[in-house]
């Protein structure tokens, strides 16, 4: 009989829960109707996105009309940043450790007018408070700040920043992809303006997302054609993903503060275990606050890569970086960020623990690991 797989890799994505599979399942097939339609059909599918946009909401202490369902992270960055931004002049300030999906999309704001400020971070890829304090640009129209890493797991304090700018009266936005499952998040303590969320990162499908837009934040909609969203995102509804992605927020609000002990449980005897068997590696943005799920692990003399296929050959899955940049070869650019040479960076393995992961399989990672990179670094 094949050997198990060992997957430790939900940062790039998690396993659709089976209660969520179950919930989707008849809005794939008897509950086909188009929320938009006026008819009984049409009215059963608008009550289940509605009550799913509720379950939302409750995640992170919304109001049910301030979540705006979206296609997943990407499309809701992209909404925050050039619907604020795009066209218009003004600096938008973020960090080089965001996702691509902020970077990019900076980049695009900054072809169409506005100036684009990135905040330098520490080795640990923490931003400096005072420093952006004191080197904000007056300018600044809109800050987005990534809350947890998904490369390395980092927490910016994201709280302190969103405090500073309400009272600077400038717009905040926070990509808290990575964090909503396993860190507690209430936008009613937390003044931010935006806030990014997707269902696959939280045992819910691909496909849907959301952007928090707190009431009275204006933005330009970036998909038109529909009066869907309030009329911040068109086209129909994803009933299936998003009655998915509903039920997952509402479990994650169930099980957050179990699963996310039990999880830095075994990230902690993960990396010990690592740091005690394998020498020259050192635990990326390890002295800093970090989700209870990702453990990033640089490792002299190889390159993640290797590591990765090696692990793989043994029927364990892991990750060099953001799943977004696999197949690229270039280091990471969190890493880069961070102070990290071409070499260090290109070393760095990213382990990321979910539901399905046991104390077994982070035992059988560390009796092979080690030997793993031993081969490695023979050659």
């Amino acid at each position: 009989m094949a050997e198990t797989v060992i997957y430790l890799d939900h940062a790039a994505t998690t396993p659709v829960a089976p209660a969520v599979l179950e919930a989707m399942l008849p809005w794939l097939h008897e509950g086909y109707g188009n929320p938009g339609s006026l008819h009984r059909i049409g009215r059963r599918a608008r009550q289940a996105v509605r009550e799913a946009r509720e379950q939302v909401a409750a995640l992170i202490g919304a109001e049910p009309r301030e979540i705006h369902f979206s296609s997943g992270g990407t499309e809701s960055d992209n909404l925050a940043l050039a619907g604020i931004l795009e066209g218009k002049p003004g600096t938008l300030v973020t960090s080089p450790t965001e996702h691509h999906a902020v970077l990019h999309t900076a980049h695009r704001c900054a072809s169409h007018g506005a100036t684009v400020y990135e905040m330098k971070v520490d080795q640990m890829g923490c931003v400096d408070l005072a420093a952006f304090r004191d080197s904000c640009p007056h300018d600044a129209r809109l800050v987005s700040l990534m809350h947890g890493n998904n490369e390395t797991g980092v927490l910016q304090p994201v709280e302190e920043v969103a405090l500073w700018c309400f009272d600077q009266g400038i717009a905040f936005h926070s990509d808290a992809v990575q964090s909503v499952a396993h860190v507690p998040i209430d936008v009613r303590s937390w003044p931010v303006s935006m806030l990014t969320l997707s269902a696959h990162k939280l045992g819910g499908p691909k496909g849907a997302g959301a952007l928090f837009v707190r009431k009275g934040t204006v933005l330009t909609p970036q998909i038109t054609g529909g009066g869907q969203e309030r009329k911040l995102r068109a086209g129909t509804e994803n009933v299936a993903g998003i009655v998915g992605f509903g039920l997952a927020c509402e479990l994650v609000r169930t099980r957050q503060a179990q699963e996310s002990k039990r999880l830095a449980l075994l990230g902690v005897r993960l990396q010990e275990g690592i740091i005690s068997r394998i020498p020259d590696c050192q635990i990326n943005g390890g002295d800093a606050p970090r989700l209870p799920h990702i453990v990033n692990i640089g490792f002299a003399g190889v390159e993640g890569e290797g590591v990765l296929y090696g692990l793989d050959a043994e029927n364990i899955c892991v990750s060099t970086g953001s799943a977004c940049t696999a197949g690229v070869s270039d280091p990471s650019h969190v890493l880069r960020a961070m102070g990290q040479s071409h070499g260090e960076a290109l070393s760095a393995v990213r382990f990321s623990l979910g539901v399905s992961t046991t104390e077994a399989d982070i035992d059988r990672v560390l009796n092979v690991l080690p030997r793993v990179i031993q081969e490695l670094r023979a050659h």
